[in-house]
């Protein structure tokens, strides 16, 4: 029978034993046990670290005794005085101190876990996954738990402190079109119809501006239900914030004030303000990617002007049909990249969508996948405009821009990763301005908005909405920290008539935009201040700041790939009597 508590009432947590002399009581898992015969050493570990625990000739001989007997993850409760400990442990904050323990309370037994509790682990994750409980006694997750908690603590001081208001919006709300599926909740009341749980609390936080609340703040839960990956989970949680009688700069400066404080208060980082802007179309040409990653070099140039009279069909067929020939120079890269490593970058490009890859590889002298079509010169005239001296490595896509484009936004990532180039204690932020309004389905071959469809046009495009969408550019943003994507924001539509011919450039009939947004359209008629906003990745942020592989790391029951979670294992089947009430049945699916 498990130990009482009556008598001991904790008064320190194991980390912050630090002081000899003192009288203290702690409480903790057994982390581990050393038994020397006559002395007994336990460590004791809780979430802000661990302390040892000494049994020795002078102890209760009952107290001695019940420390022989403890095991791996017993909990405990212990008394005693803090001594100088003879042999000091450096790696501990309070490895000069220990506990002589005069009570020792046995309050829970541990069966033998199926992994081992300890700070390196190389335990599968599924099972980790599934036994999450015990994995979360680990520290580096908890540290990560309680940064995560640090930066949402922080996060709604600052708003506060900024004249934010905190207001909860529905998490049953009306299934609106935002990009990706949603989940459905049936409802019992009213047989067939559907709840939806919120992708944002996009439509809730522009009717707060309409309604006078014009600094709202919300960390959100979100729910979509798409395809899972590193940075991806079908829940999670948003920095959701709103502003009235403002413009996109303002908006961007009260974020960078919170970034500053942010990193500051959590982490002790500098972040230097203004961040520094890229345009959509400069991102693109740069770094063939709108979340890029500027810690290291490598940059895209355009090199079609330099090659267009090089006889080459590669070049020459994909610039007459307006394409264009780009390369990158991997600085240092011809030691590393072999010729087998090389090809390996080509069946990469060739997966990506683009034919294959052109390359100088500079050693001891420069040798050119494409020599025999060079004339005199050519050679020297590409390395000159790129810049390609002994030792490094061109890399040339020639095809269609956007192919290009993202073909080496993705090999300059491989080959920054492959020769570690990419520093890991920079925070590179960057604001991404100009979006494109609009974006072509490839499929339908129709345009298709790119943000909600309250996200406002820049004035200087309003001209082109029916006659040239693909210069439409937008009034909205997205936050960027070392090619991840924290954010995206931009300035709403207000004015009811615009309101109604964007819904009429994106197709739209007149039933369909009641049926979807009929109760938001009817509110714009009672007029709203002008307003924007963001929503900031909390979780992606805390990925970030803790310098984690996957946002599985940063919170405490996530879900894996097929957004099941192996602890639970929920989604479950319910019993029929469940879904009767429901008006529900389940038929077979197709695999």
């Amino acid at each position: 029978m498990a130990d009482s508590m009556k008598g001991l009432k904790r008064t320190h947590y194991c980390g912050e034993v630090t002081q000899a002399g003192q009288e203290v009581v702690v409480g903790g898992f057994v982390d581990r046990i050393r038994d020397k015969g006559g002395v007994i050493f336990i460590v004791l570990r809780d979430r802000t670290g661990v302390v040892q625990l000494t049994f020795n000739d002078k102890s209760d001989p009952a107290v001695f005794e019940k420390a022989s007997s403890c095991k791996s993850e017993y909990v405990l409760m212990a008394k005693g005085s803090v001594m100088e400990r003879e042999s000091v442990n450096e790696k501990l904050k309070n490895g000069n101190v220990e506990i002589f323990v005069t009570d020792l309370r046995i309050l829970s037994k541990a069966q033998t876990t199926p992994f081992e509790i300890t700070n390196e682990t190389k335990v599968n994750e599924e099972l980790r996954l599934k036994y999450r409980y015990l994995d979360l006694r680990r520290a580096p997750l908890q540290q990560n738990i309680i940064m995560r908690h640090q930066l949402a603590k922080v996060t709604r001081e600052y708003f506060y402190e900024n004249g934010f208001l905190e207001i909860e919006t529905p998490m049953m709300m009306k299934s609106t079109p935002e990009g990706a599926r949603d989940y459905l909740i049936p409802s019992r009341v009213h047989p067939g119809s559907f709840y939806a749980l919120p992708q944002s609390p996009q439509i809730y936080k522009q009717l707060l501006m309409i309604a006078g609340y014009d600094r709202y703040i919300q960390l959100a839960r979100c729910f979509r239900d798409e395809d899972l990956r590193a940075d991806r989970q079908p829940e999670f949680t948003q920095i959701d914030l709103e502003m009235s009688f403002v413009d996109a700069e303002d908006i961007q400066e009260c974020v960078e004030g919170f970034i500053q404080r942010v990193f500051k208060e959590v982490m002790n980082v500098d972040v230097s303000t203004p961040l520094p802007r890229l345009t959509f179309a400069d991102a693109m040409a740069r770094y063939g990617s709108d979340k890029p990653d500027t810690r290291f070099g490598f940059e895209i140039q355009d090199i079609t002007e330099t090659v267009k009279d090089i006889d080459f069909v590669v070049f020459k067929n994909a610039i007459e049909e307006g394409g264009s020939v780009r390369a990158i120079n991997v600085k240092n890269g011809a030691a590393t990249y072999t010729r087998k490593e090389i090809d390996k970058l080509v069946e990469h490009a060739k997966g990506i969508g683009a034919k294959g890859l052109a390359y100088i590889r500079w050693a001891d002298e420069p040798n050119c996948s494409f020599k025999k079509f060079l004339g005199e010169g050519d050679l020297e005239k590409i390395c000159a405009a790129l810049d390609a001296q002994q030792g490094d490595l061109v890399l040339i896509c020639a095809d269609r821009t956007k192919t290009v484009l993202s073909t080496l936004g993705a090999i300059r990532l491989i080959c920054g990763k492959r020769l570690d180039v990419i520093p890991e204690d920079q925070y590179n932020f960057l604001w991404i301005t100009e979006m494109p309004f609009f974006e072509l389905d490839e499929d339908s071959n129709t345009w298709v908005a790119a943000h909600h469809p309250f996200t406002m046009p820049m004035e200087e495009c309003l001209e082109y909405l029916d006659s040239d969408p693909a210069n439409v550019r937008a009034k909205a943003w997205d936050l960027v920290l070392n090619g991840t994507e924290l954010s995206s924001g931009s300035m709403r539509i207000t004015d009811f008539e615009l309101q109604q011919k964007m819904f009429e450039a994106l197709g739209m009939t007149d039933e369909e935009i009641q049926a979807k947004f009929g109760f938001l359209v009817d509110a714009y008629r009672y007029a709203a201040p002008p307003h924007g906003g963001m929503g900031i990745g909390l979780d992606r942020l805390a990925m970030i700041m803790c310098k984690a592989d996957s946002l599985r790391d940063v919170l405490a029951f996530p879900k894996v790939q097929n957004a099941s979670e192996l602890m639970s294992e929920c989604p479950s089947p319910v019993d029929k009597a469940s879904l009767d009430v429901l008006g529900i049945e389940v038929t077979a699916t197709e695999e």
